[in-house]
């Protein structure tokens, strides 16, 4: 004899599944709004806060070795519109030494980083690998001289209003402001301040002694 089920029976058993069906698509609402939280989190640091890099070429030897990640704080110099060069809030200026990332100028889609050497309205020269701002022998602890090059001598320039002359510490083997010349105070992107992973590819390990090294 066949189990009659009564209406009461399949009211509930439809209650049932609507609250299951309520609760996966809660659960589902919940994940979707925290991967955009993310999302956006991760996007707003990028643009303002800070941003990684990874060192690409030898020109900043031996400061920064190829395989070196870096972060680059964002808005030590000013807060930008993004997408733009535009500052809208300036928070501080780059002072001689920094370590700064910026836009190439010759191609804008590229990002270099060097060391600053020149300020606005700086002299500079070098002779005989002497470092000379407005007629005086600098103190240039960072300069490394690996080979014979011929960029070991130059100028004397003039930086002009709202641009910097930057240099990479590797000097015979790095391509700078003696080459395509001053760099736009509007392109900067910020400054480097931390090692926080570093790869040696050619003997394939981790250089642990780098890993949080602060960037000098």
């Amino acid at each position: 004899m066949s189990q009659t089920v009564s209406h009461g029976d399949d009211a509930r058993r439809e209650d049932v599944l609507t609250e299951a069906k309520t609760k996966r698509k809660s659960v589902l609402r919940e994940y979707a709004e925290a991967i955009v939280i993310a999302v956006v989190l991760a996007l707003f640091i990028r643009t303002f806060v800070v941003q990684a890099f990874k060192i690409p070429s030898g020109s900043m030897k031996p400061t920064l070795l190829v395989g070196d990640h870096i972060l680059v704080s964002k808005f030590i110099y000013g807060i930008k519109i993004p997408l733009t060069d535009k500052t809208i809030i300036k928070l501080g200026t780059p002072k001689r030494g920094d370590v700064v990332v910026f836009k190439y100028p010759l191609d804008t889609r590229k990002d270099y980083i060097k060391r600053v050497i020149g300020l606005p309205g700086d002299r500079v020269e070098l002779v005989n690998k002497k470092l000379f701002i407005n007629g005086r022998v600098t103190d240039d602890p960072h300069a490394s001289y690996s080979v014979y090059g011929n960029l070991r001598n130059f100028g004397p320039v003039t930086v002009p209003a709202n641009h910097l002359f930057v240099m990479g510490d590797n000097r015979d083997e790095s391509s700078d402001s003696r080459v395509w010349g001053f760099v736009p105070l509007p392109y900067l992107k910020g400054k480097a301040f931390l090692i926080y992973w570093s790869w040696d590819s050619k003997d394939f390990g981790v250089r642990w002694s780098r890993l949080g090294d602060l960037v000098r």
